[in-house]
């Protein structure tokens, strides 16, 4: 009767579960994507649209594209890609539907190496609603954390499987799974260190140097995807951000973070996508005191755990697995990140379940299950409200900008947004306020460390984004003398050049980044654009040409490719560049508009005219785009011969 009650209880429990999760993600089926990452991990990466096909395995396996080495996550995007094809609601669902199975494998397996159903619950549940992983949820970008969840969770239920019944095939799994999850996402590289900790509580195994020999595959499979992580996005410039920050200024900005995720655990408001890093928040007097709280709450958890083991596995659980992220290795610019959380708040949730389980006594049971109910509602309303956010990019980009200061990265995204609905004016007040908070920053960074060839690459960037070319020139020259083989400080300065018409020194830098990297992409895009503008159209198809040969899957080398040939009047294989570039971005109204022209120019008016329709049903208020549509439609209504 107890055992059936069991089950009834966790069935129950598990309907409740998926029913929370489904509350508060439903209205993401009607989300789009969202131009900051979504566009470079699926709308304008050809490599996945055509489905997982074994021309997509093998460049999912052996690409380092953005940055990153995760085939496992490329492959699911190109798996959405060929059930829901550019239908964003059904990338959002399928992000929702692992979070769910995130919530109750999490559940069960809590629930099976501890016994306890209700804290087990109160995990899971608070797992599934807390706000601050709305931003893993509901951002398409970040399927890598929900799909290495689910890997690292599966890895979990073998392993404890294996504890109750030590045989090779459990073992296996759970190696196995590992190897997959570390293929979704590098962060899973502490999990051997997790599985440690589970031995100690709650599976309660007795100190053995078998437990640490049996970890050893699995820290040499961290150690293998740690050694590619590193490479990859070395020679991607992931990390150029180390060099613009000092190492002080990256370890106290960790110890910082690892206090501010806690008070965003607790009170979880103003989340934001990005948030920038603020030397003006990284004050001595914040990091000693920041230092001291991590310190006590260490003291107290591993005194406690002498009694109480969950005390120090969860703490411990905390902290280990957020040092991947915590930036003290810096890649990207961000000072921290909700989406960081997904799994390292576990640890803490599990202390609070616990806590309440030993310390409350029974006859509070029922006060205790009304505050975790509403504890739970308040924060299921909140991420409700959050996931709101990630309807589209201007509420995702607008609500970033009112919770954060001077967050110049987001702001030029905004703008660029704005420019694209029509609001170009609004665009320009947040272009430029963004461009002087920019040159700021550098500024400051420079006065640090002058020899910083980044900084002086970045701060030229932001220059020649203001108009100030001639001083963008000069900071891209220092960039290249701290720094002689920063092959962008040389397609930057020739960019510079260009646009301060010196045309043949443009071409000479973009020939020197060349001979330090042939294969780079960039400066074959731009000399085609010298020669184009110089009407050398044969030296910019053979520039263009050289692109699409090293990367077939470049939008830009062909979008690029389909202006110069329409130039020259080579309309046909214009307009199959104009395809392709649509069939990577189906709404791009601009290119959907330059295909109505040449399909007049084929004299193919009433194709021509569903591409002018298209392109205005993308962009309503592109005045161009309707003057073309009223001309092709007055050309087809007029007789026969007449023009």
């Amino acid at each position: 009767m107890g055992e059936e009650s069991g089950r009834y209880n966790s069935l129950v429990i598990s309907i409740c579960l998926v029913a929370a999760v489904i509350a508060v993600y439903w209205p993401v089926y009607n989300y789009d994507f969202v131009k900051y990452d979504d566009d470079k991990y699926v709308t304008n990466n050809i490599n996945i649209h055509s489905g997982p096909n074994l021309k997509c395995i093998r460049w999912a396996f052996t690409t380092g594209y953005f940055s990153y080495w995760h085939p496992v996550t490329w492959l699911s995007h190109a798996l959405d890609c060929q059930l829901f094809g550019s239908w964003g609601g059904g990338h959002h669902l399928t992000n929702v539907l692992l979070h769910i199975a995130n919530t109750l494998i999490l559940f069960y397996v809590l629930m099976r190496m501890t016994g306890a159903v209700w804290p087990s619950a109160f995990v899971a549940a608070i797992f599934a609603l807390h706000p601050l992983h709305v931003e893993s949820v509901a951002w398409i970008a970040e399927r890598k954390d929900v799909l290495s969840t689910f890997f690292l969770l599966l890895t979990m239920w073998a392993y404890v499987r294996y504890v109750e019944s030590p045989q090779l095939k459990w073992y296996l799994a759970a190696l196995i799974l590992f190897a997959v999850g570390l293929m979704s996402k590098p962060m899973l590289v502490t999990l051997p260190f997790v599985l440690l900790l589970l031995d100690y509580w709650p599976l309660q195994r007795k100190f053995a140097w078998r437990l640490l020999i049996e970890k050893i595959p699995f820290f040499v499979c961290s150690l293998t995807v740690c050694t590619v992580t590193f490479l990859v996005q070395q020679s991607n410039e992931a990390m150029a951000v180390v060099e613009t920050l000092e190492f002080k200024t990256r370890i106290g900005n960790a110890i910082v973070s690892y206090v501010a995720y806690i008070a965003k655990m607790i009170w979880p408001s103003r989340l934001a996508v990005f948030y920038p890093y603020s030397s003006r928040e990284l004050s001595a007097v914040k990091i000693i005191i920041c230092v001291l709280l991590l310190l006590l709450i260490s003291i107290c958890c591993i005194y406690t755990a002498r009694r109480y083991r969950f005390f120090a596995v969860g703490w411990l659980w905390y902290l280990g697995t957020l040092v991947p992220v915590i930036g003290i290795v810096q890649v990207g610019v961000q000072a921290m990140a909700d989406r960081y959380t997904y799994m390292t708040l576990t640890g803490l949730f599990i202390i609070i379940a616990w806590s309440a389980k030993e310390f409350v006594p029974k006859r509070r049971y029922r006060i205790l299950a009304l505050s975790a109910v509403a504890i739970l509602v308040a924060y299921g309303i909140t991420a409700a409200r959050q996931a709101q956010y990630w309807k589209n990019s201007l509420t995702l980009f607008e609500h970033t900008i009112q919770v954060t200061k001077n967050n110049y990265a987001i702001s030029f995204i905004y703008a660029n947004s704005l420019t694209e609905a029509g609001r170009a004016d609004e665009a320009a007040e947040v272009f430029n306020q963004s461009l002087d908070e920019t040159i700021r920053i550098f500024n400051k960074s420079l006065a640090v460390k002058p020899d910083n060839a980044q900084a002086h690459d970045s701060l030229g960037c932001a220059l020649s984004f203001s108009g100030k070319i001639p001083e963008a020139v000069e900071h891209f020259k220092l960039a290249i003398k701290y720094q002689p083989d920063y092959v962008s400080a040389y397609n930057n300065l020739a960019v510079a050049l260009y646009r301060l018409g010196r045309n043949e020194e443009a071409i000479d830098y973009f020939r020197q980044a060349l001979k330090i990297e042939p294969d780079y992409i960039k400066a074959y895009l731009g000399l085609a654009v010298i020669y184009n503008a110089s009407q050398k159209y044969d030296e910019a198809v053979e520039s263009l040409n050289k692109a699409i040969e090293l990367d077939p899957t470049s939008i830009d080398a062909h979008e690029y490719l389909c202006t110069v040939l329409a130039t020259i009047g080579k309309t046909d294989e214009a307009m199959k560049e104009a395809r392709f570039v649509l069939t990577a971005r189906p709404n791009d109204a601009n290119m959907h508009r330059r295909l109505g022209i040449l399909l007049e120019r084929k004299g193919e008016i009433a194709e021509a005219i569903k591409s002018y329709r298209t392109a205005l049903k993308i962009n309503p208020n592109e005045v161009k785009t309707r003057f073309l549509l009223e001309a092709a439609l007055k050309k087809q209504q007029a007789p026969q011969g007449e023009n």
